[in-house]
């Protein structure tokens, strides 16, 4: 049967592999074109023409993938082009501002057809000599001055032009006259001009001369008609600005200050402040007019004058003027007043606002003198706008006296004098010395000053003052004449004016007080009879000379100042370079503030410290603090007054650990932690990388005033009152661990305090037998009297505290057989150290033996009486582990926060206060930077001021 079966196998799979033979043949016969398995040829055709067919439809298929490829790419990159594009469009910046800052179409064609009128209207007026008016509108409070103004300059350029003509057809003089008379107050004379030379005769002149006369009096007045074309192009632009400020202010806008442009007065006033309070040695040459004189001879009365406003304080018979006010005059639309470091204007037409500003600068002055001092050279700025004010800026400085009061510090004259002779020193300063005219010439302190600082006269401008009151006092008026040719006192001056500064009246004003000086000057005898010219006299003439000279100064003198201020710069910056090469230039602020950022950031990481080293540290300092308390009024009193009595041992030293806890263990707590907050902070700033030595001092003073201002919370007194004495109350010990641990603190505690006292005891009985022979140490007479007392006490072996008089007398006794005498009181002055020691002693050997103890005290579940100094250690122990953790949740919740906020309030409040950062961060580098910083400042302002200078020019 098997035999069948197997047959019948090998017969079926002989025709399954003969049907794939088959098949494979039949497949390689189609594809070569021959039978394998019959060894003929075999028609082909069909499959011929099908493998064409393929062929083709392959490569149709190919062309059309080629073109989707092509559409697909050109699609797919049209949308990526657009998609930069429109990443581009988005990234362009936003210049929609410039449609609010540029006119629109209407605007610019009416804005130049109105320049178009207004040039044709100005041509022809100048042309026909018609009265020329301005065909804008001018703002209100604008019209009167500008009306006025443009008057005044029209006539001055019609009288300018007849002299000239009239100077040229007489021929008989080659210089104008440049004064007017008492009738044409516009016009204004200035005597710091070169004396006129005499007039040639009428036999010495030549057509040759007769033309250039001529033709440069032509010249003088296209010059001066093109001056006259630019000041109402200035009007006209200011008027346009106004009213669109004005506009502005209308709609409740504010106007934009990037178009408000500052005038070239409060640009140079701008490098003086720079440059106040610094002291640049012989940099520091920029002209000023320093306004000096003596006491109440009228600088101040002048320089109100000249300012038309009354801004400074009045005092009666006393010192006024207490430190240097520089003023800053321009020109402006209103009659305002304004100090540096203020935002408030100060109307000068209203009598509230001018009180106002009267006690602002008296208040200046007294906030400026500490120390007990009477005058300050701190500077107080201010700037005074107005119409007809000339851009100048001045200085006043304190009246210089020659006797000083009881009220006076001791050095006050000689602070004046010298901080007068300072100021005036520079050579580019303007010396504007003030007389009192009503006194003796002989009385004048100031006229010696000024004649060491500027001897040949040359930046002198003398000026005196009470003419009105000299002329009624004095006999001979040939004395003013003699004063005003200086010819009387030995100093020499550019110019010498005479005026009058007012009636002796508080309550007049400066219009009453110029018409009263006007007045006098054409009623007056020295004027009419010819004793002073009229180019000396009144406050307007001297204001247009002082104005004429400071800035004939300025335009000498401030590119020669703007040079040295560079090379100083070059060399302070070489200097930095070769002394700190790899550090930047940061000033004292900067530093400062860096100092800010890195404490505040370290503060911030109080809050990251771990709980375990919080509670590690502050237990650390809580043990510190209740060591000395523990050790020393608890355990020590209560062991030696039980000796071996455990139960009155426990009794004392709970009644002690209660005491302790309700009084003073709160308190100890608080001031421990503070001493951990402390510790970790100071960790903390120690672990900071990075940090530059320089403003070191800044953090600790900053850490320090903090935690010296913080306080912790009253209530946590309480709460922590509370948790101490209920974990006094466990007297139980529950684990092995907290065991070994109080046996640990007990140990290390009698371990200190027996060192203490061994060397306490070596230093009473002088050196052991080893330090002797090691060391060559020896003792002393009084030391070895204290070795015999405590050889003799240790004989005793007693165990007290305390010895009896029987026991005392005993040892006196054998110290005289020896032949040292000594008293009872000495005795048990040595027993002290002599029985603490052995006491220690004792409860270190009773420290150890309890290690092994502790299954003895749990079988007895707390109640045996061995080992009862371990369970006292443990219970202060575990009150110290309660009292860390309340305090550690006390500075996670509460007082880190505090800290950081007091912290925060101290930091501001040093950096409110220059002279606290000068002591904190001092030293050549940050000086230097300092330097740096202040010389390229006053650098680039005296570069953007000679800018604006030749632009002007």
């Amino acid at each position: 049967m098997s035999r069948i079966l197997h047959n019948r196998m090998r017969s079926s799979l002989k025709k399954s592999t003969q049907w794939t033979v088959d098949k494979r043949a039949v497949a390689f016969s189609v594809w070569t074109g021959r039978r394998v398995l019959l060894h003929k040829p075999i028609d082909t055709s069909h499959v011929q023409r099908r493998r064409y067919g393929m062929l083709v439809a392959r490569a149709v298929r190919g062309v059309l993938k080629i073109r989707y490829l092509l559409l697909g790419g050109a699609v797919g990159g049209g949308m990526t082009l657009n998609k930069k594009y429109a990443e581009w469009k988005d990234g362009l910046p936003d210049m929609g501002w410039l449609n609010e800052l540029l006119p629109d179409n209407d605007q610019w064609d009416q804005f130049t057809t109105t320049l178009i009128s207004a040039k044709e209207k100005i041509g022809d007026q100048l042309q026909i000599g018609v009265p020329l008016t301005l065909s804008v509108h001018i703002d209100p409070r604008l019209r009167a001055a500008g009306l006025e103004r443009a008057a005044e300059l029209r006539e001055w350029l019609a009288q300018r032009y007849e002299d000239a003509v009239a100077a040229a057809a007489v021929n008989n003089s080659a210089n104008l006259v440049h004064h007017i008379s008492a009738e044409q107050p516009a016009k204004i004379v200035n005597n710091l001009q070169s004396k006129p030379v005499p007039s040639p005769t009428r036999e010495d002149h030549t057509n040759t001369n007769y033309e250039k006369r001529v033709h440069a009096l032509q010249e003088e007045v296209l010059a001066l008609q093109a001056r006259y074309q630019r000041e109402l192009q200035r009007l006209e632009q200011e008027n346009r600005e106004l009213r669109q400020q004005n506009m502005l202010l209308r709609q409740g806008r504010q106007p934009s200050t990037r178009k408000m442009k500052r005038s070239l007065i409060d640009m140079y006033s701008a490098v003086l402040d720079e440059l106040s309070g610094w002291d640049a040695g012989e940099t520091d040459r920029l002209p000023r007019v320093v306004v000096v004189g003596d006491q109440s001879a009228g600088k101040t009365s002048v320089l109100e004058m000249i300012a038309q406003a009354r801004i400074f304080p009045r005092g009666a018979g006393e010192m006024c003027t207490r430190a240097p006010v520089k003023v800053t005059l321009s020109e402006g639309p209103y009659h305002v007043a304004q100090f540096r470091d203020s935002a408030r204007e100060f109307d000068l037409n209203k009598e509230s606002d001018l009180a106002d500003l009267r006690k602002e600068v008296e208040l200046r002055m007294r906030n400026s003198v500490r120390g007990g001092r009477t005058v300050s050279s701190e500077v107080i700025s201010m700037s005074v706008k107005g119409p007809g004010l000339h851009r100048m800026v001045l200085v006043d400085l304190p009246g210089v006296i020659s006797t000083q009061t009881v009220d006076m510090a001791s050095d006050t004259r000689d602070a004046i004098k010298q901080m007068t002779k300072q100021y005036m020193d520079n050579p580019n300063a303007i010396i504007l010395c003030i007389q009192d005219g009503s006194v003796d010439a002989e009385r004048s302190n100031v006229t010696d000053l000024v004649s060491s600082c500027d001897p040949s006269g040359k930046r002198t401008i003398f000026v005196l003052t009470k003419v009105d009151l000299a002329e009624e006092n004095l006999a001979n008026p040939n004395r003013i004449r003699r004063i005003l040719e200086g010819k009387l006192f030995p100093m020499k001056a550019l110019g010498y004016y005479a005026v009058v500064t007012g009636r002796s009246r508080k309550d007049d004003s400066i219009q009453n007080i110029r018409e009263y000086e006007e007045r006098f000057f054409r009623s007056s005898k020295l004027f009419k009879d010819g004793l002073v010219t009229p180019s000396q006299v009144t406050t307007r003439n001297l204001s247009l000379a002082v104005a004429d000279c400071f800035w004939r100064m300025v335009r000498a003198s401030v590119e020669q100042q703007a040079d040295a201020f560079k090379a100083m710069r070059f060399n302070l910056e070489t200097e930095w370079k070769n002394t700190f090469p790899r550090q930047r230039e940061l000033d004292r602020d900067e530093l400062f503030e860096r100092a800010r950022a890195e404490l505040l950031d370290q503060s911030a990481e109080l809050s990251a410290v771990a709980a375990n080293v919080w509670e590690m540290r502050l237990q650390q300092a809580l043990w510190s603090a209740a060591a000395e308390r523990v050790f020393g009024a608890i355990y020590l009193p209560a062991a030696a007054n039980a000796h071996t009595d455990v139960d009155k041992f426990n009794t004392a030293v709970d009644i002690k650990l209660r005491e302790w806890a309700e009084a003073e263990l709160p308190a100890a707590s608080i001031r421990a932690g503070r001493d951990a907050l402390r510790d970790e902070f100071s960790e903390l700033m120690a672990r900071a990388r990075d940090t530059d030595p320089v403003y070191e001092p800044v953090k600790r003073e900053a850490v320090d005033e903090a935690l010296r201002r913080h306080q912790w919370e009253d209530r946590a007194q309480d709460v922590l009152r509370v948790l101490q004495l209920n974990a006094l109350q466990d007297r139980c010990v529950s684990s092995r661990q907290d065991w070994d641990a109080a046996v640990t603190l007990m140990d290390a505690a009698v371990k200190d305090r027996l060192d203490d006292t061994n060397k306490e005891l070596k230093e009473l009985t002088g050196p052991g037998l080893k330090d002797r022979w090691l060391y060559w140490q020896s003792s002393t007479e009084e030391q070895n009297r204290r070795a015999e007392v405590r050889s003799e006490l240790e004989r005793l072996g007693v165990a007290r505290p305390g010895l009896a008089y029987d026991e005392v007398v005993a040892v006196r006794d054998n110290l005289r057989r020896r032949g040292i005498e000594v008293d009872n009181d000495y005795i048990r002055e040595t027993w002290k150290p002599v029985y603490l020691r052995n006491f220690l002693q004792r409860a270190q050997t009773r420290a150890r033996d309890c290690r092994k103890s502790f299954y003895l005290y749990s079988q007895q579940n707390g109640n045996g009486k061995e080992c009862c100094e371990v369970v006292m250690f443990w219970r202060v122990q575990q009150t110290l582990r309660t009292t860390a953790n309340a305090l550690r949740q006390q500075i996670g919740n509460r007082e880190a926060n505090r800290l950081d906020r007091e912290l925060r309030e101290v930091l501001d409040e040093m950096a409110a206060d220059p002279e606290l950062k000068k002591k904190l961060l001092s030293g050549r580098r940050v000086e230097l930077a300092e330097e740096l910083k202040r010389v390229r400042q006053v650098q680039e302002k005296l570069e953007e001021f000679i800018e604006a200078l030749n632009k002007e020019k």
